[in-house]
């Protein structure tokens, strides 16, 4: 047991140099899930539509923005995975942030690509602006700070809104937390510590400002009024709260180190306040 923990350890942390069997790994394995994910993509969402031309739609007013909130949210984390993969091949900062922090957009600027031959959607502007600001709040932070002071995170709660379009918003818990934009919740999560070094300020405190929407069904106004939900406006939702930073929890082990990343994904449930685009605001003893 304790030479496998070893093992996983030592495979786990980063080279300090070049290491080439690690990057041709790498760039072998970024190379077949990519293809994989593109080839199971247009298998189960274009397939069964009709080609067009490559054209652009303009998408910007649908779902109050919620949507872009998720290109910019997985830019950054796709980006940000792509330069942790590239550190522990042991590349130099430089091939970090040209190669590792692109892969999100790279891989998004494909999907878009498939959006624009199909006649039933198009590429976005919107979507690709989106996507490109996700990668650039990684990449200039990095050339900034050095750091990841300012961290997008996700959250999600179930909401009503799906029962009434279970097809589009999602019939199950996982379809819903990725189509059910009602219950998402993007963030801007700022560690206070980063930028006050002097203080007294625990590394892990962090203050996290939200954005979320309510009373959708469709992206537009179309359908809100001809079906029975618990609030019939479209609003957006504006939040301030709490959050931990799990990134400056302090561990030697580089597992850790690595689940500690992924999870600093997701935003903590805690105290917030919240204000209504609709009017009004609300305190949450607990929000997720």
């Amino acid at each position: 047991m304790l030479s496998a923990q070893n093992a996983v350890e030592r495979f786990l942390k980063p080279s300090d140099s070049l290491h080439k069997r690690r990057l041709n790994t790498l760039i072998i394995t970024e190379a077949t899930l990519g293809t994989a994910a593109l080839i199971g993509l247009n298998q189960a969402w274009y397939a069964d539509y009709p080609r067009s031309d490559f054209h652009f739609i303009n998408d910007n007013a649908e779902w109050l923005q919620m949507d872009k909130a998720g290109h910019v949210f997985s830019s950054y984390h796709l980006g940000s995975f792509g330069a942790n993969a590239m550190k522990w091949a042991g590349g130099n900062r430089k091939s970090q942030l040209i190669y590792g922090s692109t892969i999100g957009l790279t891989f998004l600027t494909a999907v878009e690509v498939f959006d624009g031959y199909s006649a039933n959607w198009g590429a976005s502007w919107g979507d690709v602006v989106a996507n490109v600001s996700g990668t650039a709040l990684f990449v200039s932070q990095e050339l900034l700070w050095k750091e990841q002071r300012i961290v997008p995170k996700f959250s999600f709660h179930t909401t009503p809104y799906a029962s009434a379009r279970p097809t589009v918003l999602g019939s199950s818990l996982q379809e819903q937390i990725l189509k059910d934009y009602n219950g998402q919740t993007y963030w801007l999560s700022f560690n206070l510590h980063s930028f006050a070094k002097s203080s007294k300020i625990p590394k892990w405190l962090n203050v996290a400002i939200g954005y979320g929407a309510e009373g959708m069904i469709t992206g537009n106004d179309e359908l809100v009024n001809t079906v029975f939900l618990p609030e019939s406006q479209r609003y957006r939702q504006f939040y301030l709260s709490l959050d931990v930073d799990l990134t400056k929890i302090e561990t030697k082990s580089h597992f850790v180190k690595t689940v500690l990343t992924i999870l600093n994904t997701i935003k903590i449930p805690a105290p917030t306040f919240e204000i209504k685009g609709s009017g009004g605001s609300k305190l949450h003893l607990i929000y997720f």
